[in-house]
């Protein structure tokens, strides 16, 4: 007989770590394409456009942003295992459609699927670590999740980049991912546990909360001024991430970088973003949500503007290491604060509205920098995005209450 759930790290330890693992897994799916896409583009498709490059930014950021949405609300109505599962079958397929693609369209349609595998297994990673260690180390917990998924799109992205240069664009880079996908498969139906017990169980400890779903979106996004900031900032981050993805490879070749080199300075962005989430995330659990996103979002501001400035591999890799520690001082801080407002009966549903957000800046962010990047250069598009990232840490700073009790924290 399974013995009743508790809330906490340490009561959890095992599955906790299980699920940094699965979340790993998760994100080498994403890493095996960082470094390699871009140059597939033009080197094997023959595509000069840049915002013919960014479309399979935009489908992944279109179908991750609704799976993130539909992720919340399926794993509050079935569960949370049954999503995790669902989202690697849809992911399966992945690696092997960018082997075999005779023509873009086929990574356009790879990525749509990779785009609801992120979305739900991600996505319900998160959901599943809030429940297992309750209020008190959320944080830390969001830094773990996170860490793991970016350390490992890093790693990915770095290999993928050193496998390319010595076997070719094709198939080598991809078939780390089709390991990932089985092994994370395999994990998922064996070992992974629900989890959803665990969120009722908190739930006893709160005033009851009932919303609908619609109810959650338009407090998320518009009418509550701390949840609201936190969703544009998400979005904007993800925005400028969608630029690195999708145009830094391409600006590095042409001044002449080798693909090793593009392979160290793709991977060294999530390397330092995934690395310092695992210190943010628990920070944030000290000193309280809201200083740590407003000047994380204007360090990366500074640090796209040194990439759109600079030229030459040691100057991006300063710039590169700066936005990565942006990026790690918001990404599990944005998530915790959403954890620290939402009710357990609706968390999982507001975790979706703030991904739905923060992963339609991929879409935002291919179609923005595509555009500018054709019309005036990708150094014009880098610096535009430099500065919507600054404004988005400005909103923050004024329309976000800090949202974490810190007496709470042991």
């Amino acid at each position: 007989m399974r013995e009743p759930p508790r809330l906490g790290l340490r009561e959890n330890l095992a599955q906790f770590i299980l699920l940094v693992a699965v979340n790993a897994l998760v994100g080498g799916m994403l890493g095996q394409e960082r470094t390699v896409l871009p140059l597939l583009a033009e080197q094997t498709f023959a595509i000069g456009a840049y915002t013919a490059v960014l479309t399979y930014i935009l489908a992944f950021g279109v179908t991750k942003a609704i799976s993130n949405f539909f992720a919340g609300t399926l794993s509050d109505t079935y569960g949370r295992k049954p999503v995790l599962v669902a989202g690697w079958l849809v992911g399966l397929p992945v690696p092997l459609l960018l082997i075999w693609a005779p023509s873009w369209g086929w990574i356009v349609a790879a990525n749509v699927l990779l785009g609801v595998n992120q979305g739900l297994t991600w996505s319900t990673t998160v959901i599943m670590k809030i429940d297992l260690v309750g209020p008190k180390r959320r944080g830390l917990a969001m830094g773990f999740n996170e860490s793991a998924g970016y350390l490992a799109v890093a790693l990915t992205a770095l290999a993928t980049g050193f496998l390319a240069e010595r076997y070719g664009l094709r198939p080598a880079p991809f078939l780390l991912g089709l390991a990932y996908a089985a092994l994370g498969l395999g994990l998922s139906c064996l070992l992974v546990r629900e989890t959803r017990e665990h969120a009722r169980l908190e739930a006893t400890t709160h005033e009851a909360s009932s919303l609908s779903t619609s109810q959650v979106f338009a407090l998320a996004s518009f009418r509550h001024p701390s949840l609201s900031a936190v969703n544009q900032a998400g979005m904007v981050n993800n925005l400028n991430d969608g630029l690195a993805w999708g145009l830094f490879p391409i600006l590095f070749a042409a001044h002449g970088l080798h693909l090793a080199q593009i392979g160290l300075l793709t991977a060294f962005l999530p390397a330092v973003w995934g690395a310092g989430q695992m210190i943010t995330g628990a920070i944030s659990d000290r000193i309280g949500r809201k200083h740590l996103i407003t000047s994380g979002m204007l360090l990366q501001g500074v640090a796209l503007a040194v990439v759109a400035w600079g030229t030459g591999f040691t100057t991006w890799a300063l710039a590169v290491a700066l936005l990565g520690a942006g990026t790690a001082m918001v990404y599990p801080t944005l998530l915790a604060a959403v954890g620290d407002v939402a009710h357990p009966s609706w968390r999982a549903r507001a975790v979706g509205v703030y991904r739905l957000w923060r992963d339609g800046g991929f879409a935002v962010g291919a179609v923005l920098a595509g555009v500018i990047a054709d019309l005036y250069g990708i150094r014009t598009a880098v610096w535009v995005v430099a500065g919507l990232t600054a404004a988005s840490g400005l909103v923050v700073a004024v329309r976000m209450k800090e949202t974490h009790d810190r007496h709470a924290t042991p």
